[in-house]
């Protein structure tokens, strides 16, 4: 078992546009930063270039507001075309107060806006969309990464999520590829030799989460490479993450 993890901030990322492909683009950054990727780094990526990436930022200025984006704008003391733009991408609203609109997205996250963002936007009505497949994206640059640097890497793309009965927000996993999202210590024995029956660990969140102390959003760190992790690889996916609403004690 590891007991050291190395945390690597990736500076030099350019501002991204829609088609850039982001697994040739972090790999040209590490080779200019002299940081060699090695067989089995994890690498965190901020949804927002992943988004941008894929053309998922648009204006709502020209949108054209439904009745029912109009009663939630009213009660939520938000914009109706930007509530139109949560609701593109809402599959159930959980629950709202005051100007909070907390929703289910069409990946069953749930989060405030269904992940929609104006921040680190220029102008005040564009917004970013959460990717529309994040495991697929996570892949996609995976495979990147693995043809030119020739190493197996894990992929995490993160986002910011609030959550209930805790002030602040973290990092949280939304997308991965190449490992496993969950360590299950069912079954095996704690220190005084007692069987573990609960124990599940969201490895991919708690690093989602530690990558985010080097993810400045101010200052365009993105991307993170953490090293030395013991974790299980293959195939994975954040479904794995999402709990069932049939074992959903909270809805």
């Amino acid at each position: 078992m590891k007991h050291n993890i190395v945390i690597l901030g990736l500076r030099g990322i350019p501002s991204i546009k829609e088609g850039d492909d982001l697994g040739k683009l972090i790999f040209v950054t590490c080779k200019n930063q002299k940081i060699k990727l090695l067989e089995n780094d994890i690498i965190v990526i901020a949804h927002k270039i992943v988004s941008k990436s894929e053309g998922r930022v648009f204006d709502y200025s020209n949108i054209n507001a439904s009745p029912f984006a109009k009663r939630i704008a009213k009660k939520s003391r938000k914009e109706a075309p930007h509530v139109e733009a949560i609701l593109s991408q809402t599959k159930n609203i959980v629950r709202m107060q005051g100007h909070h609109l907390i929703t289910e997205t069409r990946h069953g996250f749930i989060c405030a806006n269904s992940g929609v963002d104006k921040s680190n936007l220029k102008d005040e009505s564009t917004v970013c969309l959460l990717p529309k497949d994040p495991d697929c994206s996570a892949k996609t640059i995976r495979n990147k990464i693995k043809s030119l640097a020739g190493v197996n890497v894990a992929i995490i793309i993160s986002d910011t999520f609030g959550r209930p009965w805790r002030i602040g927000q973290v990092n949280m996993a939304i997308g991965i590829a190449g490992m496993k999202p969950l360590i299950d210590y069912r079954g095996s024995k704690d220190m005084y030799n007692r069987k573990l029956r609960y124990t599940l660990i969201a490895i991919a969140d708690e690093l989602a989460s530690a990558a985010e102390l080097v993810m400045k959003k101010s200052e365009r760190v993105p991307v993170a490479i953490l090293r030395g992790v013991d974790y299980a690889t293959g195939r994975g996916s954040v479904k794995d993450l999402i709990r069932p609403r049939e074992i959903d004690l909270f809805r």
